[in-house]
């Protein structure tokens, strides 16, 4: 399998709002930047968006360290939480609906094709393409 680095940042000017999202994907010291947005969203989505646009760009399965200061998109699937949403039909451990299950599942089968390892970085503190991700994912938001 090949092996991928992915960082990825969503941002919003206000939660709902215009929003971004950016990856930067490493491979082999080859680095490619994607970025895209939308003018009605949350920064919980464009975080989403981010690792599910990553993912997406990898032509056959991959072993994938993918990097965000996402605390929602790190917990929910190394803590197991996606998977007891789906298996509850959607439903958190209070009862109350999962958020953003069109995302979860996009991604639940991108999750299947990779073996990717969610790591979390603490945003901006000065993780350089943490950075650089949320650079691209604001600029992309400012021009909407």
């Amino acid at each position: 399998m090949k092996k991928v680095e992915i960082y990825t940042d969503g941002a919003c000017s206000e939660n709902p709002g215009k929003g971004g999202w950016a990856a930067v994907l490493v491979y082999k010291g080859k680095e490619k930047e994607i970025s895209g947005g939308s003018g009605d969203t949350t920064n919980n989505r464009m975080e989403l968006t981010a690792v599910i646009e990553a993912l997406k760009q990898l032509r056959e399965p991959c072993s994938v360290e993918l990097t965000t200061d996402s605390k929602y998109v790190c917990d929910a699937v190394n803590k197991g939480w996606l998977y007891s949403w789906k298996k509850n039909g959607w439903k958190k451990s209070d009862r109350k609906p999962a958020l953003n299950v069109d995302l979860w599942e996009e991604l639940l089968p991108l999750l299947e094709k990779h073996n990717v390892n969610f790591n979390w970085v603490k945003g901006h503190n000065g993780h350089p393409y943490n950075e650089r991700c949320d650079r691209l994912a604001v600029d992309y938001y400012s021009h909407l």
